[in-house]
């Protein structure tokens, strides 16, 4: 139940705050003149449940936009329940904030934490409910009737549990469908991938194994020029240093022998001769290794050129060129395995098609009761609401070959609601008979019923009386007036039968205020009621007769025919 609203910055209102508390149930009526901003009210709460933010939303010249809004939950244990799962408390409280940016982003907040969007849509579903011109386009649309009847026959779970099935045997078609495509190519391509793993596997690539090729050529190109630097330098060793050593050895341990001092050069010196001779010996060594066979060179340029072949086929590297080869033998895997995946895939999706057929069978059946029940239920409401004439009628039309092929997210039924408005005149399609006064009754009746059954307890209704005058807009009156009985009912309103119901009455204005036009909002005295219903009656110079009438509506004397009064 709202208890109070808050606005700040949205588009033409500056700062509004209004308390419903002391109308905890009954109706509270927004009337003024066309473009005052009544419709603002609506659109702020359509934010706070999760409905499309725009940074056009937020006043010019401002930062950002506002709305807050307090409902008590006491009555509604599950939203408590709700907000516990949540980790927020409530205390049989709920305080909603929606904050919008001139940018154009928006933050939600529950209970002064930070949330998502879906959490606040999972709640204002069970704390609010909006009807306005955009529910009457839905009724419009024959596609949206089903999921009216859904609703109203309590069948959205076991809906939902049909679309789960339904997803996965879709899921299950798609994968088939891919599989038969695989199969159909699936010689060629088992052909293709051997060809490609043989040519891999048969080069036997080690990782690395260009690098080395590479070091190897670069050292055949350089084997003439190396084997000349270490030949000559072999023979300087053996030539001018070698026969010198052996000397340099006895004259150092002499000197060593004569002064004591000089030992431990003496024998740095004997050292070094020896590695100078260990030296020689490797220089020899590396000089016979040097490599010389042209014919290798001829080998290695060969298998590079194989390498390069392979890298521009499969991989800048040879790693890359290994890992398409496993991804190549893995494919040829799943090839092999495609009829024994089609076997089991058929098999479950026999499965699964039965038990969507089951449900749908359900589902169907349960619609058919729902419909009859929505059409008996309508037809009552709408002869309280001088329908007396007319016929309301649901059709459910199940799939004629209901085979699984005509299935669709929502079941195989197509679900059309039908009307007729004269007597004697057959049910035709509700979308193409209803005039617009008849689709705001037909609305009204739609959503008391709902009402009735859901646990929302405020509701929203935006110019529902669009259309309407006459005797229709007093039964309207006395219907949105039975609706209040049980429900706390916002109306917005044009008709003044509607607004003489209203057990609190806000006026909205357009006020210039510091060179700017913003929106303001204040309830009325009883004592300003009159005035306004008269306004309402017979324009901005309603004659003593006007006055007079909006006062016995006031008093609930009259709900007659007002029209023309002036």
């Amino acid at each position: 139940m709202l208890l109070e609203l808050r606005i700040n910055d949205l588009a033409l209102i500056s700062t509004l705050e209004l308390d419903f508390s002391a109308a905890p149930k009954g109706l509270v009526v927004f009337t003024g003149e066309t473009g005052a901003g009544k419709s603002i009210i609506m659109q702020a709460v359509h934010l706070l449940t999760g409905g499309r933010a725009s940074a056009m939303l937020v006043r010019s010249g401002c930062q950002q936009a506002a709305v807050e809004a307090a409902f008590d939950i006491s009555r509604q244990p599950e939203l408590a329940a709700l907000l516990n799962q949540q980790g927020l408390e409530s205390g049989g409280d709920c305080i909603l904030r929606r904050v919008i940016s001139s940018s154009g982003r928006s933050r939600f907040f529950i209970n002064d934490r930070l949330s998502t969007a879906r959490t606040v849509a999972d709640l204002t579903e069970n704390l609010v409910n909006i009807a306005g011109q955009h529910d009457q386009q839905l009724l419009l649309r024959s596609g949206s009737h089903i999921d009216f009847l859904d609703g109203y026959g309590g069948l959205l779970e076991q809906r939902l549990r049909y679309a789960e099935i339904f997803e996965r045997r879709q899921k299950l078609v798609r994968r088939r469908h891919q599989l038969r495509e695989q199969e159909q190519h699936k010689e060629q391509k088992r052909d293709f991938l051997g060809f490609q793993l043989r040519e891999i596997r048969q080069a036997g690539l080690s990782p690395g194994e260009d690098e080395v090729l590479i070091r190897e050529r670069d050292l055949l190109k350089s084997s003439t020029a190396l084997a000349e630097l270490a030949g000559k330098s072999s023979l300087l060793l053996r030539e001018e240093v070698r026969g010198h050593l052996s000397v340099i050895r006895k004259n150092m341990e002499q000197a060593a022998a004569l002064d004591p001092s000089v030992k431990e050069l003496a024998e740095r010196i004997s050292s070094a001769c020896f590695e100078i001779e260990d030296l020689e010996g490797c220089l020899d060594a590396y000089l016979e290794a040097i490599p010389s066979d042209q014919g290798r060179m001829e080998q290695i340029a060969a298998r590079l050129a194989l390498i390069r072949q392979l890298q521009r086929k499969y991989g800048a590297g040879i790693e890359e060129v290994l890992a398409f080869a496993e991804r190549a033998e893995q494919e040829l895997h799943v090839l092999e395995g495609i009829e024994q995946e089609l076997a089991d895939l058929d098999k479950e999706l026999l499965t699964v098609e039965a038990e969507l057929l089951r449900l749908a069978a359900g589902l169907s059946a349960a619609r058919a009761q729902a419909g009859e029940r929505l059409a008996a239920a309508m037809q009552a409401e709408l002869a309280s609401l001088s329908f007396r004439q007319t016929h309301f009628g649901v059709s459910v039309q199940a799939a004629d070959n209901p085979d699984g092929s005509g299935l669709s997210a929502d079941g195989w039924d197509r679900v059309e609601f039908l009307f007729s408005a004269n007597p004697g005149e057959p049910l035709k399609p509700l979308t193409e008979v209803v005039s617009g006064g008849e689709l705001s009754r037909l609305m009204l009746a739609m959503k008391c019923l709902f009402a009735r059954q859901d646990k929302v307890e405020t509701v929203i209704l935006d110019e529902i009386d669009a259309g309407i005058g006459g005797e229709a807009a007093s039964a309207v009156a006395r219907k949105i007036g039975e609706l209040a009985g049980h429900h706390q009912v916002f109306c917005i309103t044009h008709l003044p039968q509607i607004a003489a119901c209203g057990d609190v009455h806000f006026l909205v204005e357009k006020v210039a205020d510091g060179g700017r036009t913003r929106t303001a909002i204040r309830q009325l005295l009883p004592e300003e009621r009159p005035a306004e219903l008269a306004r309402m009656l017979g324009g901005d110079h309603p004659t003593a007769q006007t006055v007079a009438l909006a006062k016995e509506l006031l008093e609930g004397k009259t709900l007659r025919d007002v029209s023309g009064l002036g």
